[in-house]
């Protein structure tokens, strides 16, 4: 069950933090944002990973074997940089959608989750 609450944390700290960190490449679409300086869109982008941070700070400590849970660090680290792969791609092709991904990214992203087969194999 810990696996679990980890992986659904891990997601959902990974979803605020793609939006803090590239959620304002899309104010000058949005009405009010146009004209925002940089300061102020860090301050909203700050604001926004707060979130992430209660949603990862528990999943690593849920998922942490030192502390009960089913994960090594290395395997937190791992499995968090394919889940920020995997929400930053339907976040790209959602959002941006002058973006494309092309073979060489598809070949990118099946050698990092190989990575996380063998950080996982035993």
């Amino acid at each position: 069950m810990k696996a679990f609450y980890t992986i659904g944390l891990l997601i959902l700290s990974n979803i605020f933090m793609t939006f803090a960190w590239y959620g304002h490449l899309k104010f000058g679409e949005m009405k009010g944002f146009q004209n925002l300086g940089l300061f102020a869109i860090i301050l909203i982008s700050w604001g926004v990973a707060l979130f992430e941070y209660f949603f990862q700070v528990p999943a690593n400590r849920i998922g942490y074997k030192e502390n009960g849970g089913p994960f090594s660090l290395v395997e937190l680290k791992v499995m968090q940089e394919v889940i920020t792969l995997v929400v930053f791609t339907i976040f790209t092709t959602v959002l941006f959608k002058n973006e494309t991904f092309k073979t060489n990214h598809f070949i990118g992203f099946f050698f990092l989750i190989l990575a996380v087969y063998f950080i996982f194999k035993k």
